[in-house]
């Protein structure tokens, strides 16, 4: 819908008429009022949500001199917070921000009764309308006042994800729980908050004030936690000159928390802003460059994530949206990529690093993690739990693989020979399968048929009699002077040999 006439078009459907291309804040910008209204009472629709709001720079068309508060000055009682995604307004609201959009003031967004009736402002007045229905009244009206109106598929600023394959983080139990752990870890964080585009607040977060900082937050805001990234003023105002475009962020005396986002020629303004802080900082606005620790979009009070918008992800939300892919049980496939001088072995299962702890390396007894895994070695394993606030996944390889010990238990009773593995003041270790890692029993003192002056050495054969194999607590007791006795003399974890 335009003012613009489709005759006055030349031979590459440019418009060559004298209609300029801003608003005459008269006559022809009533009329598209006038019109957008007609489409709305014709539908139905009484009330508009505002989605995808921007505030200057990208939203400023720079056609006509940008305006004090960009054109929003007494319509939202919350001030420019209260221009937010999902925001409801009246059609008589509705037009004023249209009016706005229409004069090039600073603020732009997409106006919708979701499913019936859009309205997109566009470059140069064109004014794209979406409806449930053909309104043949509100056309022939829009028609009556001077407008050109077009038949189209889609309006050209209808919502467009980033990359629609990504699956945007919210801030849910989740997200707060790891916020709360974050901020334990490093005492002090900050958020910032961004309720519109090129619009954000900024807000240091203690363990004393998440909450109270969480409870003032802007529908669906876009939410960012940095680390403590305010330094003494005289190395931001130094990292200035090595930036193009920049988020300047400041503290004063009084604890107030300031931003602007600034290029080059602008940094000798900001730098005498800074002469009054007691801190701050400055972070790039290049993609890829200062990412926070992570990120997340608001979702609405029922806990629905219907805000449309994408935060840029960091290394956290890409294994946050991992992790989401996991459950506990599941059975995974990875590659061993080290082994901790501490023994727990880390391994990669899709880009993200997990843990395997010795006791789930595997069922039978081992001498150290190197004897089970290799570096480079692809392995499979089962997922212990997924911690989505640590952000870390326990896996167990031996769950993996058949749990040897009912086997073991069908033993007791049998009588057979095998090598001592070790020697203690309370007895020895026999291992009980020809095989390396074999399992081992303990032969109790008091179970042993030695005189005193035998002397028994690892690697002296034993014949011994299992006489218990407590599967819960993976021990196995064994007599050597038991010959079809029941007699038993406690026993040790066949594991700790």
């Amino acid at each position: 819908m335009t003012k613009y006439n489709p005759a006055d078009r030349d031979q590459h459907g440019h418009y060559a008429g004298t209609e300029p291309a801003t608003s005459d804040h008269g006559p022809v910008e009533a009329a598209y009022l006038q019109a957008v209204a007609a489409f709305a009472k014709d539908i139905g629709v009484q009330q508009l949500a505002v989605r995808e709001p921007q505030l200057g720079g990208f939203a400023h068309f720079g056609l006509e001199p940008p305006v004090d508060g960009y054109g929003l000055a007494d319509l939202f009682p919350a001030g420019l917070a209260g221009f937010h995604d999902g925001a409801s307004v009246s059609i008589a609201l509705g037009l004023e921000l249209v009016r706005g959009m229409l004069r090039d003031n600073g603020a732009w967004c997409r106006l919708e009764a979701e499913g019936e009736f859009t309205v997109h402002v566009g470059w140069d007045q064109y004014l794209y309308l979406g409806s449930s229905r053909s309104c043949e009244g509100a056309l022939t009206r829009a028609r009556a006042l001077g407008l050109f109106p077009e038949r189209l598929d889609a309006s050209p600023y209808d919502f467009a994800p980033d990359d629609p394959a990504y699956v945007q983080r919210p801030a849910d139990a989740d997200f707060w729980a790891r916020l709360h752990w974050t901020v334990s870890a490093h005492r002090a964080v900050f958020l910032e908050e961004v309720f519109a585009g090129n619009a954000s607040r900024w807000h240091r977060l203690t363990r004393d004030s998440i909450e109270t900082v969480r409870s003032r937050l802007v529908p669906r805001s876009r939410l960012a936690v940095w680390p403590d990234l305010l330094t003494d003023v005289a190395t931001a105002v130094a990292a200035l000159t090595d930036k193009d475009l920049v988020e300047v962020v400041w503290e004063d005396e009084d604890g107030q928390i300031t931003s602007t986002v600034v290029d080059e020629t602008q940094f000798e303004a900001v730098t005498s802003q800074l002469a009054g802080a007691r801190a701050a900082g400055v972070v790039s606005m290049s993609a890829g460059e200062d990412l926070p620790l992570f990120t997340a979009v608001l979702p609405d009070s029922d806990g629905v994530l219907r805000a449309r918008w994408q935060t840029e992800p960091t290394p956290s939300d890409r294994d946050w949206a991992f992790l989401k892919t996991l459950r506990r049980g599941q059975v995974v496939t990875g590659t061993v990529t080290s082994i901790a001088s501490f023994g727990v072995t880390f391994v990669d299962i899709g880009g993200f690093t997990a843990m395997i702890n010795i006791p789930e390396l595997s069922w039978r007894p081992f001498n150290h993690p190197s004897d089970i895994v290799s570096v480079g070695q692809q392995i499979t394993a089962e997922v212990l739990d997924v911690d989505m606030v640590r952000e870390r996944v326990p896996l167990s390889l031996r769950a993996a693989q058949e749990d040897p010990w009912p086997q073991a238990a069908q033993r007791l009773g049998q009588v057979v020979t095998g090598p001592v593995t070790k020697i203690l003041p309370f007895g020895v270790f026999v291992r009980i399968e020809d095989r390396e890692d074999g399992f081992q029993g303990l032969v109790h003192t008091s179970e042993l048929d030695q005189s005193p002056e035998d002397v028994i050495e690892v690697g002296d054969t034993l014949t011994v009699k299992i006489i218990e194999v407590d599967i819960a607590r993976r021990r196995i007791s064994l007599s050597h002077t038991q010959a079809g006795t029941t007699r038993f003399e406690g026993g040790i974890e066949a594991g700790s040999a």
